[in-house]
């Protein structure tokens, strides 16, 4: 077996807990509330029509140009002059947080630039964007190129830790860097080598070595490096989509599950969090079983991603903030908020979709699923971020 390759240590201000289901990660959309954060007007989410005070303060090595991007904090306005090199810009600013850390998306017409405020000192730094305005080398698109990163849905209840409970739902979202994408679907019974905790069940890596261990697992099983994770929990997730406004979702199937929200028809809905959660756990209903709940958690995460391109990157601080409070993952400020962009450049054309799965068998008196050779087939598609041709 390969050792897997540890990221290096991160240094998070708290462990979020009371967190919940696969969906969190793309769900970064549809929320319609203001941004939050100091310099983002309420009402509407951006914050536009008035002149900062820092507009035309930029250092003495700075352009001197009109920047109007709202009640921008002095600092954001500066580093968002210095990227556009002495043009003009006039636009506005939204505001949120990720891991205790101030993050803004500027728009202005088709631009939109990324930055993050330093967590030491009172500045900002722009770390992507795209800016069509600026030509075709200036305006080149900067979001970090390909990228994987781990959605897990915790099975925790109240009261239990999320990041030591069984994995619920096993989500890899892939970016290429050139506007292609994928999500591959986990079957939690996979056996599989967990790192230093021999083989077992997929989902039983979170149990027993914590996100790094079910990270660790899904690297081994696929040969894919996974570059971060982002954990939830069932009551956090409802929490998520209700805060965000619900999720409007095409239900291609009736649904008719005994859990809490599961009657749902076939047909358009807009899903609160009990009816999403109930999409993401029903299995006893579906003849595929944990494969077919599998899927279905992929077409909540391909419907959000809808919803978002819909809604628009300025929505993006808002909805990083709301995640915030309901998840753990060990992304920084400037990985999420570049990866979570790059779904906006992203073509629909060039996104694919699929489970990894395999045969039914049985391995130390357990139910299990062993991988057959699609799977290996689909992993080494995915290997590049997109899933397709």
């Amino acid at each position: 077996m390969t050792p897997h390759r540890r990221r290096p240590a991160r240094t998070r201000p708290r462990l979020v807990t009371g967190v919940a289901a696969a969906s969190a990660l793309a769900l970064l959309a549809g929320c319609s509330a203001g941004d939050e954060g100091s310099g983002a007007s309420s009402g509407s989410g951006s914050s536009s029509g008035t002149t900062s005070s820092g507009a035309s303060s930029a250092s003495p090595s700075s352009p001197v140009a009109t920047t109007d991007i709202g009640d921008a904090p002095e600092p954001l306005v500066e580093a968002v002059a210095r990227r556009y090199g002495g043009e003009d810009v006039e636009g506005s600013t939204h505001l949120g947080r990720w891991r205790g850390q101030r993050v803004a998306v500027v728009t202005a017409e088709q631009d939109v630039t990324l930055a993050i405020e330093s967590t030491t000192r009172r500045s900002w730094k722009v770390v992507g964007g795209w800016w069509p305005s600026l030509g075709e080398t200036e305006g080149a698109e900067d979001l970090g190129g390909r990228r994987h990163v781990l959605v897990l849905g915790s099975d925790a209840r109240e009261g239990q830790d999320p990041t030591r409970t069984r994995a619920d739902a096993i989500q890899l979202l892939g970016l290429d860097g050139d506007g292609g994408a994928g999500l591959m679907g986990f079957a939690r019974d996979l056996w599989v080598p967990i790192p230093g905790h021999g083989t077992g069940k997929l989902n039983s890596a979170l149990t027993l070595g914590g996100p790094d261990a079910e990270v660790g697992a899904v690297e081994d099983v696929s040969g894919i490096d996974v570059d971060g994770y982002v954990l939830t929990g069932f009551e956090g997730f409802e929490s998520i989509v209700d805060e965000l406004g619900g999720l409007s979702f095409v239900a291609p199937f009736d649904m008719d599950s005994d859990l809490a929200g599961g009657k749902i028809s076939a047909g358009r809905h807009t899903l609160d969090g009990g009816e999403a959660l109930a999409w993401a756990r029903e299995r006893k209903s579906l003849p595929g079983g944990d494969l077919d709940r599998s899927g279905n958690q992929g077409l909540l995460l391909a419907a959000a991603a809808v919803q978002a391109r819909a809604e628009g990157p300025a929505r993006l601080p808002r909805a990083l903030s709301i995640l915030d409070e309901h998840t753990e993952s060990d992304l920084s400020a400037e990985e999420m908020l570049l990866f979570s962009a790059s779904f906006y450049r992203v073509s629909p054309t060039r996104v694919g979709r699929e489970v990894a799965g395999g045969s039914p068998a049985t391995r130390s008196g357990q139910s299990v699923i062993l991988l057959d050779d699609d799977a290996r087939s689909g992993f080494a598609d995915f290997r590049d971020g997109r899933i397709g041709g």
